[in-house]
């Protein structure tokens, strides 16, 4: 036996506050495991097929919400007012069938390979692929050319880059490129979709350039879709009341919408895009639930529907607050959580120097984050409209790790989380800062 060796028994005896702290950290430990165990069961839940996308094809977008509603009625959580939900309606463009794009022999896989434009109409058929004249952008001879063919019948095929370079063409030539049976936009790196709120005139898909035949003649394609002109969905509210000043507000934000899906056979999952931020916010609502826990302010959870659609539902809450928007002491929103070796940004952080400057001391201070790196005003979240209606917010999303984004390939097994832990305490951390500058 070695005799440096010893037992629990005389670790107990001889340092007695050294195993209070061992079995400190290892009760932490335990926690934080079951907290992140919660969090990969919230985003594998969120992300599965049954939910398809969580947007606005198969009530992807509804089977989400009332999950949500589930875990804050769980959690004890109180609406705001009668209901969890608060309805609205969109227009939204909807793919209702799986795509086809086969260029000569070779069938290209849906959702990995191509997907359809979310703004795409019903098309089908076999057309002649014709690919785009790039001279047509610098030498009126090579444009008035390719523009005295007809381009009935033909698919038309260029770079994505090329696509914004289209759009500055003369209104003739604008309206002769709507007459081609269909689209095809090579895309270098990945295919990637949207939600579209109109439908356009011609059929587009967008096609991976490496798994497109350099030399295809011939195309058939067929996509299948339905416009909706005022599609129901619904944010989902929830609320912890203040000890101290029930009428003062901090507000915890986050988009649980994502892409949808084309068809049965594509879906986006959107692990990291959001379903990683309306994580944390099921993980601060369990948090701020408990009795031990409870607030000086009012904390305010609002998981927004339609944010992929441009926003849609954060402005209808800002237009439709269920109170003063005035009451809200800061509001954080959290979307795309899912990484953070590389720290975090705080969108607004310029905007907001002083508590920037309280978010990067306590940072500091705990060392939870490599960095928290600041940007001024963006319209790139759902904290923008309450931006414009001069409501103090953050914007956080974390950096590193996963590349994944708006594509098939943002699924739960691909994200990380490394820094999920330490962005949970932080937030913590700030929302008690703020409350304590009554």
């Amino acid at each position: 036996m070695n005799k440096y060796a010893f037992t629990i028994f005389d670790l107990k005896k001889t340092y007695p506050y050294l195993l209070f702290l061992l079995c400190l950290f290892s009760c932490i430990s335990l926690v934080e495991a079951q907290q992140m165990e919660r969090v990969r069961q919230t985003i594998d839940t969120l992300c599965s097929p049954t939910m398809h996308g969580r947007g606005y094809l198969f009530a992807g977008d509804a089977k989400a919400a009332q999950y949500i509603q589930n875990r804050f009625q769980e959690a004890g959580l109180k609406p705001l007012g009668q209901q969890y939900f608060q309805h609205f309606t969109l227009p939204v463009n909807r793919i209702t069938q799986t795509p086809l794009l086969q260029p000569d022999n070779k069938k290209l896989k849906a959702g990995s390979e191509f997907v359809a434009l979310a703004g795409s109409p019903t098309g089908k058929g076999k057309a002649k692929a014709l690919p785009l004249d790039t001279l047509i952008f610098t030498d009126q001879a090579a444009a008035s050319q390719f523009f005295s063919k007809s381009l009935a019948g033909k698919a038309l095929v260029y770079r994505q880059q090329h696509l914004p370079l289209l759009q500055q063409l003369p209104e003739p030539y604008q309206q002769q490129l709507q007459t081609a049976k269909a689209h095809l936009v090579l895309q270098p790196k990945g295919v990637l979709t949207s939600v579209a709120r109109q439908q356009q005139k011609t059929p587009t898909l967008e096609v991976l350039a490496s798994a497109w035949p350099e030399r295809a003649k011939k195309v058939k394609f067929k996509t299948e879709a339905e416009f909706v002109p005022a599609y129901q969905t619904q944010n989902v509210i929830a609320a912890v009341e203040g000890s101290v000043q029930p009428d003062s507000f901090i507000v915890f934000t986050a988009h649980y919408d994502h892409l949808g899906g084309q068809g049965k056979d594509v879906y986006f999952p959107g692990a990291n895009d959001n379903a990683s931020g309306t994580a944390m916010l099921l993980e601060l609502a369990e948090h701020y639930s408990k009795p031990e826990n409870k607030p000086a302010y009012s904390i305010v959870f609002i998981a927004f529907a339609a944010e992929e659609a441009g926003l849609v539902g954060s402005f209808h809450y800002t237009n439709n607050p269920l109170f003063p928007l005035s009451q809200i002491r800061f509001l954080l929103n959290l979307d795309m959580l899912g990484t953070g070796d590389a720290g975090m940004m705080a969108v607004n952080g310029s905007v907001h120097s002083q508590e920037f400057k309280l978010l990067t001391d306590l940072n500091n201070t705990y060392m939870h984050l490599p960095q928290i790196r600041s940007r001024g005003k963006a319209a790139n979240s759902d904290h923008y409209p309450f931006s414009e209606k001069g409501v103090p917010a953050f914007f956080f999303y974390t950096l590193g790790g996963t590349t994944a984004y708006h594509n098939v390939h943002d699924k739960p097994e691909q994200l990380p989380l490394t820094r999920f832990p330490e962005v949970f305490k932080l937030l913590l951390r700030f929302s008690a800062a703020l409350q304590e500058q009554r």
